[in-house]
């Protein structure tokens, strides 16, 4: 009889936890979807900056033509919360806890990219499916990437030596094993030295060429205008040709670099190309 009365009470508990579940899946769904409906003119800046990160990465565009998991600039967070100081400082302690990873772009001197790390992680399981797909040779080598560089190495870079050092901790590394990161675009070599890499964002190509051309095509836009300004909200709903990001993501990014700067009018909040 107890028996009967404990499966019931276990029934009853695992229900509960489901229902409780299923709810919180419905309030992190509803809140993304808050998230990315709300404009510019409402979320422009935030208290600190991992409200800034989570706002950015729901609100981050949604792209058919290529798998890639959100990123946010760091550029975005220095026009969305006040403070750089503090963005600097909170960035630094996440990327410590392991929250997060920063990457070293390649459209500018100063381009970062910031990435959870469950979202790269996730992008770097899509790789090795598709690598699966392809019936390549050395697959093992990523599973020592994740579980030994990724966990031990938070930096932008690391050095050949290092590299190999910490992939040996899964096994005989080959210069087969190094290639392979490189192709699936999880590593680029440093043109200054090449014995140095920086990790990457694989199936970030396009994108990037789509940011560099979106940053032309805006700045363009505006200086076209008669005074070298246009509202935020009109603004906002514009469509970029030439780039996959949406005008939000790089209106977040130009305001941050100081390419652009935001005046308020009584009737709205004005983008305006920075003077040199």
């Amino acid at each position: 009889m107890d028996s009967v009365a404990e499966s019931s009470k276990n029934r009853k508990r695992l229900r509960e936890e489901e229902e409780q579940q299923q709810k919180e899946e419905i309030e992190a769904e509803e809140t993304s979807s808050t998230d990315q409906t709300l404009s510019l003119v409402d979320s422009l800046t935030f208290s600190d900056t991992m409200v800034a990160l989570r706002i950015m990465r729901a609100q981050f565009p949604r792209i058919d033509k290529v798998s890639i998991q959100p990123f946010i600039l760091h550029s975005q967070l220095y026009s969305s919360v006040k403070d750089r100081t503090q963005v600097d400082r909170e960035l630094e302690s996440l990327r410590r806890e392991k929250v997060l990873r920063v990457f070293k772009l390649n459209t500018g001197q100063d381009d970062h990219a910031i990435m959870f790390l469950d979202d790269y992680l996730t992008q770097v399981d899509r790789v090795v499916k598709r690598m699966e797909e392809k019936k390549q040779r050395n697959l093992e080598v990523f599973e020592w990437f994740k579980i030994h560089v990724i966990d031990n190495k938070q930096d932008p870079s690391i050095d050949h030596q290092e590299l190999r050092l910490l992939l040996s901790h899964g096994g005989k590394v080959k210069d087969e094993h190094i290639s392979l990161l490189i192709n699936a675009g999880l590593l680029t070599r440093q043109l200054i030295d090449p014995n140095m890499y920086w990790f990457a964002i694989p199936n970030i190509g396009s994108i990037l060429k789509g940011l560099s051309q979106g940053r032309k095509e805006l700045l363009s836009l505006i200086n076209r205008q008669r005074y070298k300004e246009m509202m935020l909200a009109p603004l906002e709903k514009k469509r970029l040709r030439l780039s996959l990001l949406d005008m939000r993501f790089h209106l977040r990014d130009l305001i941050g670099s100081g390419h652009l700067k935001t005046v308020n009018t009584p009737t709205g909040l004005l983008v305006r190309v920075s003077k040199d």
